[in-house]
């Protein structure tokens, strides 16, 4: 009965999660997690790392929506982020990293929870000055990235949270 009363109230908190990511459009595509928040083993160098986001498979041209409504703050390459489009609502930032380089939305523009900002974009972009990045045959990726899926990271006062947590 005491395991029971321990673990009832984390079954509810992860029920809520759940229903509210696919009331929110995150669960209705994909939404298998790659890669978790905090350490891991680097896919890319194979060494101990922190990851500051969560890792969501999905092909190239994969929708993405805006988890909550707000500005765009910043659409760009952003090093090991790869092209990445980031929405700012007061004082919590996501950004979506590893998309499409033709960018569905424009620095500045208000968008609504629900809309669709950007698609995954491929492995492979070519034409961005000095990227550092590249895959085993030496082919330049998008950002520090083994193959197309969504990074999604969140600030909450310019500080990482575990985006499963922030909701």
């Amino acid at each position: 009965m005491d395991i029971f009363l321990l673990i009832f109230p984390i079954l509810i908190l992860i029920s809520l999660i759940l229903v509210h990511l696919l009331l929110h459009g995150l669960l209705l595509g994909y939404s298998t997690i790659t890669s978790h928040f905090g350490p891991r083993k680097s896919p890319t160098t194979g060494k101990q790392s922190y990851h500051y986001g969560l890792d969501i498979g999905a092909p190239t041209g994969s929708n993405i929506v805006a988890i909550f409504s707000g500005q765009v703050t910043f659409t760009g390459f952003s090093g090991a982020n790869g092209f990445t489009v980031t929405i700012t609502n007061g004082n919590i930032c996501a950004s979506y990293s590893h998309v499409s380089p033709t960018f569905l939305v424009y620095k500045g523009q208000y968008v609504n929870q629900g809309e669709i900002i950007a698609i995954v974009g491929p492995k492979n972009i070519y034409g961005v000055p000095n990227n550092p990045y590249k895959d085993s045959n030496g082919n330049p990726t998008n950002g520090s990235t083994t193959g197309p899926h969504l990074h999604l990271s969140i600030k909450k006062d310019g500080k990482a949270v575990n985006p499963l947590n922030y909701f």
